[in-house]
């Protein structure tokens, strides 16, 4: 059960940075501003991944008036494991995350507290829900791309904005997270996930464009974020997860084959150009699920592992043929529904399959 947020509880704000020096003389200013004004205990926290920009500097004449601190970080580097540093060293019992790029306001962290102190587990500060903003000038595809990423994370939460990295937690809900390894700049929902907050809520802001410096969000950080959701739901969802994407791979191994098949149709004799394409999609199949389904195996043995996903394509193979005919073999109703008996042979065959390939051709040796 979470404990109540109270007023008189101290306040840890942590920012990470990497080159953003310009910004943080407006930032530091404008949250101890905020804070001083609603009569809250507090302190900053700044994370900074080795800038060397002025940042030690800015932050050295920013303590003489603010209740803030640096910590630089020379062998690491990543915004989410910023913030996780930065909270483990906080001295609040209510830590709170926010950017530096001066698109998240100070003055609506009182109104995530208050939530918290509401009795909310996690309180996102959000640009889309009712009366949240962005800036006017954002682009459509900007905006796209952050409405295809949260519909994305459907599945982990239904909060509106969960690509905010503008939210509060209680520190007792970051102790008693699960081991968390976020994978890219996501860490909220990260925190969402592993803490298992179940009362989520959300405070409308309205988010500015950064005035100085430049974007941290390359396309390498949105194939992260595809990667993060992968280990979100396989945590959440488990063996599930883990099937649907086992399935979602056969099902591109299907056309792998049809289309490798017509390809080599054309140049080879019928016998060659379906065992080719059968060994193609095979192969296909083999490396999307080392590297997705079972992304913990991808440093196993690479001919082991295809020689045993093999054989367990091959147990597949058998149980779905037995299914099918021995379902169409064994009574009238069957030999009159035949596609319905082909289909559980099917899933009866990937079943088996997933099992064997999990359990063996791509067993977890670590555990």
């Amino acid at each position: 059960m979470t404990t109540n947020c109270r007023y008189s509880d101290s306040i840890t704000i942590v920012v990470p940075t990497f080159r953003e020096a310009l910004n943080l003389p407006h930032l530091i200013p404008a949250i101890s501003h905020t804070m001083r004004a609603a009569a809250l205990d507090f302190e900053i926290i700044v994370v900074d991944d080795n800038s060397q920009d002025g940042t030690l500097e800015c932050i050295g004449d920013l303590q003489r008036c603010h209740p803030v601190r640096l910590i630089v970080r020379k062998h690491v580097r990543g915004l989410s494991s910023a913030v996780i540093d930065g909270f483990r060293a906080a001295k609040g019992t209510v830590l709170i995350c926010m950017d530096a790029d001066l698109s998240h306001p100070p003055d609506r962290i009182p109104a995530l507290i208050h939530e918290l102190r509401d009795g909310a587990d996690f309180v996102i500060g959000s640009r889309h829900c009712k009366g949240g903003s962005t800036a006017s000038d954002w682009s459509t595809a900007r905006r796209l791309n952050s409405r295809v990423a949260t519909i994305l994370a459907r599945p982990l939460t239904r909060c509106s904005d969960p690509m905010s990295g503008f939210f509060a937690l209680h520190r007792s809900t970051f102790a008693n997270s699960a081991p968390l390894s976020p994978v890219g700049y996501k860490i909220g929902l990260e925190l969402i996930v592993k803490a298992r907050c179940g009362n989520v809520r959300e405070v409308p802001i309205h988010f500015a464009d950064r005035k100085y410096g430049q974007s941290k969000l390359t396309l390498r950080e949105q194939v992260n974020y595809l990667r993060h959701l992968k280990r979100l739901l396989d945590f959440k969802y488990g063996v599930v997860s883990r099937l649907l994407q086992f399935c979602a791979v056969g099902t591109s191994g299907v056309i792998v084959d049809i289309v490798c098949f017509n390809i080599l149709l054309s140049v080879l004799p019928l016998h060659i150009s379906r065992a080719l394409a059968v060994l193609t999609a095979l192969t296909s199949n083999l490396s999307l699920n080392r590297r997705l389904t079972f992304s913990y195996s991808r440093h196993t043995s690479w001919p082991k592992a295809y020689v045993r996903f093999a054989l367990s394509c091959l147990v597949g193979a058998c149980v779905n043929w037995s299914v099918s005919v021995g379902l169409i073999a064994s009574s009238g109703f069957w030999q009159r529904h035949v596609t319905i008996a082909a289909i559980l042979g099917i899933l009866s065959g990937t079943g088996f399959n997933f099992i064997l390939s999990k359990r063996w051709a791509f067993a977890d040796n670590s555990k």
